[in-house]
């Protein structure tokens, strides 16, 4: 952090040299295009600002010139979006109530402040007039921000935007309002009066970001503060993002807004005081996503020295979602807190996080429990979608003197369960739609009519063009070339796949991908295509029906990175819903390498069906290459596509060893995680998580190899069946090529799954051959048999030595089933091989998924040149853990 902020303040110590610091300057300016006086003569015939500026040298990366501001204006000026402007110290629009000003500021127009010390005022009597458009907003920023140093996590860059209105407070005498005088936070100066339709202005489509500088001790700018503004003030379409202390909060008055965004901010988001009284509809409310600091969605006050001042706090506030982070901190991530006697009519409200975040909904003090209790504070027609829902009341004796949940529940259409959020977009399945309040037609007509709860109806994003930090800045702006763009039900651009792929298409990280039914890539051995997929892509499916296919002459290549891994998974994950196996289909991957399924006569020829309705693979190359995967986890899948044919995660029918495979995952598949059918295909690093059936499953004469395989069934015994299922060819055990596939360090660790197919080990049967070396067996008491051979092919491979298990560890209260020939049992057998051994339970092998067995390893290399060297049985050892930063569900 010190090293960032070190070469930030190089940055603009090099990129940075305004002129004219200026002073107390006094800017009596007619209109910003035809000059004025700006108390220090008129600039040079050369500068490119009006003369109420000072021009400054041009900033790092900005081709717009700089003008610098300062001071007090006294006369309706006009900042254009031809050039940046700097705001120099505290910048005041009018004095208070007197030399009264208007500041106009074009659509597209940028202000940024230098230090914490420069922030912008607009005193009683004067006006801003801020109207951007959704394709050209204003925006209130940092020169940090300006020369592109600005991040995720930088706040206080500069102060922020302050409105003085003459609007009531409970600070002022009400017996003589027109006299307030209530000082600002920040030195702003005075607010407060009689008028309640006085205006400040306008605010539209504004941004004000990276603001909140502590302006004097313990006392920080909030990002929007409007105090004392009345409802002649237009506020529609305003953002706050990463201010360090809240994003908006109002002191008294009773300014009405609507479409809000508060991102990031490290306070509350939506904070009112002293008897605001004002409306708000459509607010997004989102912490900052990677958990650092923040504190509640709206904390709401009446008066903090007086809890019953009049008039008291009663906003009334529709259609807010809320969603919080699991900032765990002197003050927490959390939903809304409504206290300090305040009342309010809240109606759609979403609140929702992650688990860790704090407690969603409280009410504190007597006098707002009190205002809960006799109507006074509404909240109905919401959802709240949390780990810890609600925080009860408690007097002074830590007796409860309100059940928040209970009386949550009983406010007319509140749901306490998932809302079904796909980023903070309604899915289509939401209980969010449909079930809002019509508090148009009910409580006030000023609000729009809607039927749903939350911020948005599940069709429009109305954040899109105009915000920043909720679309990133990597986002597609349009869906690549062979995809079309769809609902976003994730928060970010949706674009959908669909049918057979037959020409080149890349999957461009900065969206998600869409599965609609089968889709192919390529045409079966006539029409090759590639589908390319980057680093971080998310493809999803939204029913069984949708899976992807990798067609025969045709490729996949899905390079990602451990910390960008490529994720294929269900739409009820990318929306943060309950997950399961069997959400969507799986992956397909047809290739031209042999089958024995075929006619070893005419491989070229091949014509074998592969499960699910996919098309057809094998053929005569060996070698053949259908692509890449490469940090690929698919999770939730193997929908049964055909009655008693369900998907396994991925599988590989006929794949050929010109195919890369090296770090992937299945996790939670209702079918096998990976099946070869024949073929030559070879991965390394694999992880088989709460699989359904079995984790490795081979047949039809496939003879790749493995090396690093963690199989892991649900660690709540879910049902699983065997770590590795492995046959020759069901229908015809001897079929050549048999089944030879070479496998090294893989750990299996079963469950106590008890049903018509138990958890277990290893079964090879229906003439299987095998090479296995370095492996790791075990699961708790109840596990099923750990190694079994089954079949008289199989076993006459395993007693002539062809079938062999070396150096490989058995851990199992079960460990063995069978015999290998009338005088041998598979126990024998396997004790009978090299470097083998029995162990107690799994404690004594595995620490987690840590080998901790000293068994020596067969050293690999001499086997094949595939192989890595080891010094270690099973898949993982302590202080290499290649699973960590991309592999899922491997924790108990």
């Amino acid at each position: 952090m010190a090293l960032r902020k070190l070469l930030k303040l190089s940055a603009i110590a090099s990129a940075l040299m305004l002129a004219g610091c200026g002073g107390d300057l006094v800017v009596n300016a007619g209109n910003g295009n035809d000059g004025g006086d700006n108390g220090g003569g008129t600039p040079p015939p050369t500068s490119s600002c009006p003369a109420f500026a000072t021009e400054g040298s041009t900033l790092a990366g900005v081709s717009k010139a700089v003008c610098e501001i300062t001071g007090t204006i006294t006369a309706d000026t006009r900042l254009t979006a031809d050039v940046v402007w700097s705001l120099n110290g505290k910048v005041t629009v009018g004095n208070d109530n007197a030399n009264s000003a208007t500041l106009t500021i074009e659509p597209g127009t940028t202000l940024f402040g230098k230090s914490g010390a420069d922030y912008l005022v607009v005193a009683r009597g004067s006006k801003i007039q801020a109207v951007g458009t959704a394709s050209a907003p204003i925006v209130m920023t940092s020169v940090n921000d300006m020369l592109g140093l600005s991040d995720d996590e930088s706040t206080a860059e500069w102060g922020g935007l302050v409105l003085l209105g003459k609007a009531p407070t409970n600070k002022c005498d009400q017996a003589d309002l027109a006299n307030c005088q209530v000082e600002a936070e920040g030195e702003a100066g005075p607010y407060g009066g009689a008028d309640e339709d006085d205006s400040s202005g306008a605010l539209k489509y504004v941004q004000v970001r990276y603001a909140g500088f502590e302006v004097i001790p313990d006392n920080e700018l909030n990002g929007i503060t409007f105090a004392g503004v009345g409802r002649g003030t237009t506020v529609d379409y305003i953002q706050v993002h990463n201010n360090l202390d809240d994003g908006v909060e109002f002191f008294g008055g009773t300014v009405d807004l609507k479409h809000v965004v508060l991102t990031g901010n490290r306070d509350d988001s939506l904070d009112w005081a002293d008897g605001w009284t004002g409306r708000v509809q459509h607010v997004l409310v989102r912490h900052n996503p990677n958990n650092t600091k923040a504190n509640r969605g709206i904390e709401g006050d009446n008066q903090s020295s007086d809890f019953t001042a009049l008039p008291v706090s009663k906003p009334r506030i529709a259609n807010m979602t809320i969603i919080g982070n699991t900032f765990d901190g002197e003050d927490d991530s959390e939903g809304v807190l409504l206290r300090a006697g305040t009342a309010a009519e809240l109606y759609n409200f979403v609140i929702t996080g992650p688990a860790g975040m704090g407690e969603c909904f409280e009410i504190n003090s007597d006098e707002s429990v009190t205002n809960a209790g006799n109507g006074e504070i509404i909240f109905r027609n919401s959802i709240i979608d949390c780990a810890e829902p609600f925080k009860n009341s408690v007097d002074g004796n830590n007796n409860v003197i309100l059940d928040a949940q209970a009386w949550f529940r009983a406010q007319p259409g509140n749901i306490v369960g998932d809302a079904l959020l796909g980023g903070y977009i309604p899915a289509p399945n939401s209980p969010a739609l449909g079930n809002g309040y019509n508090v148009a037609n009910n409580v006030d007509p000023w609000f729009d009519n809607v039927d749903y709860i939350g911020a948005f109806d599940g069709t429009t994003d109305w954040t899109e063009g105009w915000t920043v930090g909720i679309h990133p800045e990597d986002d597609l702006a349009a869906c690549p070339a062979g995809t079309s763009e769809v609902n976003s039900l994730t928060g970010r651009l949706n674009c959908q796949l669909t049918g057979d792929i037959t020409t080149n298409v890349t999957l461009a990280a900065g969206a998600d991908y869409v599965l609609s039914g089968r889709v192919r890539v390529g045409v079966d051995n006539t029409t090759a295509a590639t589908l390319t997929v980057q680093p971080g892509v998310r493809i999803f499916g939204k029913s069984g029906a949708d899976f992807l296919v990798v067609t025969r002459g045709s490729k996949i290549e899905a390079n990602g990175t451990a910390a960008n891994p490529i994720v294929m998974t269900s739409v009820q994950d990318v929306i943060g819903s309950p997950t399961a196996a069997g959400q969507w289909g799986g992956l397909v991957i047809l290739g031209k390498a042999p089958s024995n399924k075929c006619n070893q006569a005419d491989l070229a020829s091949c014509q074998v069906a592969a499960e699910g309705d996919a098309g057809n693979y094998g053929g005569d190359n060996p070698a053949d290459s259908s692509g890449t995967l490469n940090y690929v986890v698919l999770k939730h899948a193997g929908f049964e596509v055909l009655p008693d044919n369900e998907l396994n995660g991925i599988t590989f029918a006929g794949v050929g060893s010109g195919t890369k495979c090296s770090n992937i995952q299945v996790h939670q598949n209702v079918d096998d995680g990976i099946e070869m059918f024949g073929g030559s295909i070879s991965c390394k690093n694999v992880v088989l998580t709460a699989n359904g059936d079995d984790s490795v499953d081979w047949a039809d004469g496939w003879n790749g190899k493995l090396q690093f395989v963690l199989v892991k069934h649900a660690a709540d015994g879910a049902k699983a069946n065997r770590g590795i299922e492995a046959d020759n060819q069901s229908g015809n055990f001897t079929a050549t090529p048999v089944s030879n596939p070479t496998i090294a360090n893989m750990t299996i660790i079963g469950n106590t799954f008890d049903g018509d197919d138990d958890s277990e080990g290893v079964l090879l049967r229906a003439g299987t051959n095998a090479q296995l070396a370095n492996f790791v067996i075990t699961g708790p008491a109840g596990m099923g048999e750990c190694l079994e051979i089954e079949s008289d092919e199989s076993r006459a491979l395993a007693a002539s030595g062809s079938l062999t298990m070396t150096n490989s560890v058995i851990a199992c209260s079960e460990a063995f089933k069978g015999t290998v020939s009338a005088t041998t049992t598979t126990e024998q057998w396997f004790l009978g091989q090299t470097g083998n051994s029995v162990a107690a339970d799994q404690a004594a092998v595995l620490d987690g998924i840590f080998t901790i067995d000293a068994t020596a390893p067969k050293d690999m290399t001499a086997v094949d040149s595939f192989f890595d060297a080891v010094d270690f049985v099973g898949a993982v050892k302590p202080g290499n853990d290649w699973t960590a930063g991309w592999a899922v569900g491997l924790e108990d």
